[in-house]
């Protein structure tokens, strides 16, 4: 036995949005057996098999266009109005589970839309969200991951910026200076959630608390992504697993100190099993 110190950071696992969408699946599950999720309920793969295991069915978009006379959640991403004229038309009965801070970001956007203004989106390509914001422009916004997909020379002079709620509030500040060192009047609107950006800051102070870090995160999440890259910019030794399978022996010394962590889309339960795996060494 290696005799390891392991340690879950207390403000990692689901942020409210995956909570509300997730007790909002469990109690449907509880009363009728099966449910339909348009999309995966959250970015985590071993959480979604749990849950399509209690009768979740997972469909996308096409196979919405099928569906009639059924109840279909709509996770916390959000959808674009698309989704909801949709269902009027198939008589399906939406769940609506999105995040209340992406419906706020979604009525935004909508405004700026409404009032003719040069929307860009600070935001990851044909993400769920994205999407979902995209829709309240009738696919008019232009969307970016990086500063470097725009042409500063030719962007207009005065644009609207928002951004993903999920994104790095320092990145997008930055963006912002650059628009303004090129001459751009940015209208800017940040509409990062506050609960991701929070653990932004946690996690760095986290971090460097332990030998050895392990991030617990499904592959597909934004967030997942970002916050390991905060993890691993304050402790080199940081490994990033999505289940206990993947933990490796040899990453660990005798008597090392270790810290586990997590996307807000990683189920605390996923955590509790690496910590346990880890435990065994």
């Amino acid at each position: 036995m290696k005799n390891l110190q392991v340690i879950i950071d207390d403000h990692s696992g689901f942020c409210f949005g995956v909570v509300y969408a997730i007790e909002m699946a469990e109690e449907i599950l509880d009363e009728q057996g099966y449910l339909y999720c348009l999309g995966d309920i959250v970015h985590n793969d071993e959480e979604v098999n749990r849950l399509t295991n209690k009768g979740l069915k997972i469909i996308d978009h096409e196979q919405l266009q099928e569906l009639r006379d059924q109840k279909v959640l709509i996770r916390a991403h959000g959808e674009p109005p698309s989704t909801y004229e949709l269902a009027i038309k198939n008589n399906l009965t939406l769940i609506d589970a999105s995040c209340p801070v992406v419906l706020k970001l979604q009525n935004r956007i909508k405004n700026s839309f409404d009032k003719d203004e040069t929307i860009y989106i600070y935001g990851k390509h044909g993400h769920a969200e994205v999407i979902g914001l995209l829709g309240q422009t009738n696919n008019k916004a232009v969307v970016f991951q990086d500063i470097s997909e725009l042409d500063l020379e030719t962007l207009p002079k005065s644009i609207t910026l928002y951004s993903q709620t999920t994104k790095s509030t320092d990145k997008f500040y930055e963006i912002n200076e650059i628009l303004r060192q090129n001459g751009i009047s940015v209208n800017t609107n940040d509409t990062i959630c506050r609960q991701v950006s929070n653990r932004d800051k946690e996690l760095r102070a986290f971090a460097e608390r332990f030998d050895k870090i392990i991030f617990v995160s499904g592959t597909k999440s934004s967030n997942g992504k970002v916050l390991f890259n905060v993890c691993k910019e304050k402790n080199e030794n940081t490994y990033f697993v999505s289940n206990a399978e993947q933990i490796d022996s040899d990453w660990f010394k005798e008597n090392e100190t270790v810290g586990i962590c997590g996307a807000t889309s990683t189920p605390m339960w996923l955590m509790e099993q690496v910590r346990e795996k880890i435990l065994t060494f």
